[in-house]
């Protein structure tokens, strides 16, 4: 919504008539843990496309996005080591700023199309597209340099009047009355490592949205377990006994409830540490023993096991490959 506001007053649009028409409170921007619902978002959307004399102004979003537009999750694409990663990161934690947006990948040959789809959305409105993809574009531009061309651009609806904006702003050969509407890059460009590559910042902002999807819904007792066992896992003191007293119940009424959701302790803590490790181990600036003790295990020889089980590799060896 923050794009919007900015979009409007770059046409010189005062905003606050078309935010207030659309029930949605501009103090909400800085606010990670708000929500606006996708009926007050269609009307802005609605309201903002009137109030432009521009066809192509959902065209113009991809210049005003900013990182920041994304909270973490805007600073974890930052720091990914290729448009691969960042990509993937992208489709993991797509909820830490929408409820019903989706990012797909697909792999076709050498190449990677990218496509982003919501059904909360009224359908038909063109500009959700060009946003969605603009914004796209210039995220990996951000990261890979502002000479980044896709290999082809595709929209599902017909061409309009005038395609010279759309030309210009993605610098390459564009489709319209396609399947699907979606960016396509060739492998070798998304898998080129990236100069602004940081694997512990990406590390840390991972951690942080990991955390708050799982508080997104505080009532869903295995988020709450995985919330308490990322906090505990470094402490030494991690069990499920303990677990259960950090959320205020006995072990055993945490066993029947996990029992009941189809999964126990032991799966979440595995599949925790799996998740972490993966991640912890392309930070070549933490060692393999303080990367297993920050998964809380107490042997370096008990983390190299389980960490060969899931990859099929030695913690050593993968990381050599990464």
């Amino acid at each position: 919504m923050e794009l919007a506001w900015g979009l409007l007053e770059s046409y010189e649009i005062d905003p606050v008539p078309l935010f207030q028409k659309a029930r949605i409170d501009p103090r909400h921007f800085k606010d990670p843990t708000a929500r606006i619902s996708q009926a007050s978002s269609n009307e802005l959307w609605k309201n903002v496309a009137k109030a432009v004399d521009d066809p192509s102004f959902a065209l113009k979003l991809g210049e005003l996005w900013h990182p920041s537009h994304m909270h973490a999750l805007g600073y974890a694409w930052l720091a990914s080591s290729t448009l691969r990663t960042a990509l993937n990161r992208l489709v993991r934690y797509i909820k830490v700023v929408s409820d019903s947006t989706e990012v797909i990948l697909a792999e076709k040959g050498d190449q990677l199309s990218i496509a982003v789809t919501n059904p909360a959305r009224e359908k038909v409105p063109y500009w959700y597209s060009d946003g969605d993809l603009s914004i796209v574009m210039a995220m990996c531009r951000a990261n890979y340099g502002d000479k980044l061309s896709p290999e082809a651009v595709t929209f599902k609806y017909p061409a309009p009047k005038s395609t010279a904006d759309y030309y210009a702003y993605f610098r390459c050969p564009i489709e319209f009355n396609a399947r699907h509407s979606s960016i396509v890059f060739p492998g070798k460009i998304v898998d080129k490592r990236l100069s602004g590559s940081n694997p512990m910042l990406a590390q840390l902002n991972d951690q942080v949205m990991v955390k708050y999807m799982a508080r997104l819904d505080e009532d869903d007792i295995i988020s709450r377990v995985k919330i308490t066992i990322i906090e505990l896992l470094a402490d030494g003191r991690l069990s499920d006994g303990k677990v259960a007293e950090t959320l205020y119940m006995s072990n055993r009424t945490l066993q029947r409830k996990l029992q009941e959701q189809g999964t126990t302790f032991k799966k979440i803590l595995t599949d925790v540490r799996h998740e972490l490790a993966l991640k912890y181990i392309q930070n070549h600036q933490m060692t393999l023993t303080e990367l297993s003790f920050q998964l809380g295990f107490s042997e370096m020889s008990a983390f190299s096991r389980a960490f060969k089980h899931w990859t099929g590799k030695s913690p050593r060896d993968f990381r050599a490959t990464a």
